[in-house]
Order: C-alpha cells, then structure tokens, then sequence
C-alpha cells in the first residue's frame, strides 16, 4: 500500500504529466489558428491549415478535461480556489474554447469571402487567448493569488481580473505564446501541403528564439526580482490536508528548491536546449525533429514551473499561510488511490487510442486535396 505522502507526490505528477499533455497536445491546435491568417496566404491554404487539426482537435482536449478533473477530485482546494477567484479569467478562457469549434465547424458553410475572413479573424483570437491566459496564470503563481482561508476554512479571494496582469505574469504570458506558436508552426511543416513548410519553418524559427529570450527574462526575474516562498515551519507529508496548519514565509527566491533538489535544474537546461533545437532543425528542413524538439520545450516549460514552485501549488500573498500545497491541498488518502488505480487502467487505453488515431491520419493534408473537396466540413 503507497503511503500518503508519496500519493501526494504521484498526484503532483500526474497533474504535471496532464499540463503537458494538454499543451503538446492542444499547443499545435492553439497555434494553427493563431497563425492562420500567417502562414494561410489565401483560403485554399487556410482550409489546408485547418484540416490538419479539424478531425483531432477533440481528442486533444481531452487532455484539458483530465487536468481539470484531477485537479476536482485530488486537488480540491486547488479547484476551489482557482475556479472562485480566477472566475473572470475562467469564463473568457471558456468562451475562447467554445468559439473555436464552432469555427471550425461555421467557417467554410458559406463561400462569402466576408463569412470566412470574420471566422479567420475569431479563430485566431480563439486560439492567442487561451495561450495569454495559460501563461498569466502560471505567471501569477509565482507572485502569489490574493486569497485567504478564515479558521473555518472559508475561502476570501480580494483580486480582480486586472490585478492578473501583472508585468511579471504578461511576460510569463508571452512565453506560453511563444512557445505554442513554435508547437504550431512546427506540426504545420509536418502536416500542411508542402508549399507551407517553408513559411512554416520560419516562422518556428522566429517564435523559438522570442521563446528563449523571454523564457531566459522570466528566469532572471524569479532570480533578482520576485520573492520566493518558503514553509518554516515542520513539514509532514501524512498530515491532514489543512492549509491553516503550517508557517509560510515570503523570503529568499523561487530557485531554492533547486538547492535542494539539484536534479530540477535539468528541465529549465531543457527547455533552453530543445528551443534552439527547435530552430537548428527548422533551418535544415527537418520537419519532424523539429515538432518533436518543439513538443520537449512544452514539457521542459511546464516541469521547470512546476518543479520551482515545489511544494507549492497556489501561493497566497495576501496571507502566506494560507498557501497551498503538495502537503496539505489533496482529497483523503483512499480518494487518492482509488483514483491512482483508474489512471493506471485508463491512461494506457487514452494513450494507446491516441496513438492509433494519429497513425491512421498520417501524411500531408494537400492544397490538391483542398482544391478537390467540397468547400463545407
């Protein structure tokens, strides 16, 4: 029988493991349409983009629906604080995914030159928002959420959606961006006509080294900019999950857990190397090095927050006791391995069917495809 500390931190990982799979995932999705009006010169070239994501872009957000079920059922305080206090910055993440698919799915009903270039527009705001807001968000955690649990563990969040946009968390925002523009523009060199590769790569190219100069920015803030958090009082790893019953300190930096634990340091090495990675490849034309390259970047950006914020999963600044935490924000021990048990049985068959959908639809969608076809999905 696992012990409950460790069911904490298996948890902690698989959160992490599901943020990645969604921002690989539904990364590329995010960044076709961003870049639809970049890379698609003409409609028969947007259609072209827009089918190499149309007939998966639901299996990819199944990934997001598994985030936000786990963070439900083994983070619930998470759950309550994120979804309460973020509620605005929820809502227009929510519309954001709910105007996608209907753009993909209206634009091309009419042929009006008009109807298509209003739904090119929508679908590349549908696709910049969730990036912005993904990346506010992560940056916010570094700066604390304004909230605080009373002694009968009420929730009191005093922020508002502007106080998000904190100059730290708005770059943290143009690091998401670019970063899932390069997983876009890297899947359509593999996936697009061939004609669009070119442009495509190029584009990857650009995005990549904006990714690695505000990623480095970021980290040199958190370094000399930002304070860290710390619990100083003693850490239990069984303890019932109350946040109210530890000391937290707002003092040092974010990167004393690396300290710690010197092994972190290999995702933020990571993330740097597999960007220009991403960049050597898309200059010699080798497409899918390239989107793989890309798709280590996601992974290496999401465990070097994850691993900085360790054991942190929401900061407070408003009071820093009342932070969340790996130790003490997760539902019951029984909770936590009746559900450990379901993922071992069920993540597999997700993967596994993933896998299979992805190999039938292999190849290049092709401008003599688009141009053979008829005009509607």
């Amino acid at each position: 029988m696992i012990d409950y500390a460790t069911l904490r931190v298996i948890w902690w990982l698989i959160l992490g493991i599901l943020l990645i799979g969604f921002a690989i995932m539904d990364g590329f999705d995010f960044g076709i349409a961003a870049l639809l009006r970049v890379l698609g010169r003409d409609d028969d070239e947007r259609r072209v983009l827009l089918e190499t994501v149309e007939p998966v872009w639901e299996g990819n957000q199944v990934w997001f629906i598994l985030g936000g079920g786990a963070v439900f059922a083994a983070w619930p305080y998470v759950y309550a604080v994120a979804f309460s206090g973020l509620y605005v910055a929820m809502f227009l993440l929510l519309v954001a995914l709910i105007v996608r698919p209907v753009g993909f799915s209206y634009r091309n009903k009419l042929a009006d030159p008009r109807w298509r270039n209003a739904w090119d527009w929508v679908l590349t705001a549908a696709g910049l928002v969730p990036m912005l807001l993904f990346g506010v968000a992560i940056g916010n955690l570094f700066i604390g959420l304004p909230f605080r649990f009373d002694a009968d563990m009420r929730m009191t969040y005093a922020g508002g959606f502007f106080d998000l946009l904190h100059p730290f968390a708005v770059l943290s925002g143009l690091v998401s961006i670019a970063m899932l523009l390069t997983q876009g523009a890297t899947y359509a060199a593999v996936k697009a006509d061939a004609s669009l590769s070119k442009r495509a790569s190029n584009v990857a190219r650009i995005t990549a080294a904006f990714y690695v100069m505000t990623y480095i920015g970021c980290g040199a803030w958190l370094a000399f900019g930002l304070p860290g958090f710390s619990i100083t009082s003693a850490i239990t790893g069984d303890a019932p999950s109350n946040p109210m019953l530890k000391h937290v300190a707002m003092q040092g930096h974010w990167f004393a857990v690396f300290a710690t634990y010197p092994a972190f340091w290999i995702a933020p090495a990571g993330a740097i190397a597999s960007a220009l990675a991403t960049i050597t490849f898309s200059r010699t034309a080798r497409y899918v090095a390239a989107f793989l390259a890309s798709s280590l970047t996601c992974a290496c950006t999401i465990l070097s927050a994850g691993f900085a914020l360790f054991p942190f999963l929401i900061p407070s600044s408003l009071d820093p006791n009342s932070s969340l935490t790996v130790w003490d924000a997760s539902s019951s021990k029984t909770t936590l391995g009746l559900m450990f048990i379901v993922v071992l049985v069920f993540m597999p068959l997700v993967i596994g069917y993933t896998s299979w959908v992805y190999r039938v639809l292999r190849g290049r969608v092709t401008l003599e495809h688009i141009r053979a076809s008829h005009g509607g999905y």
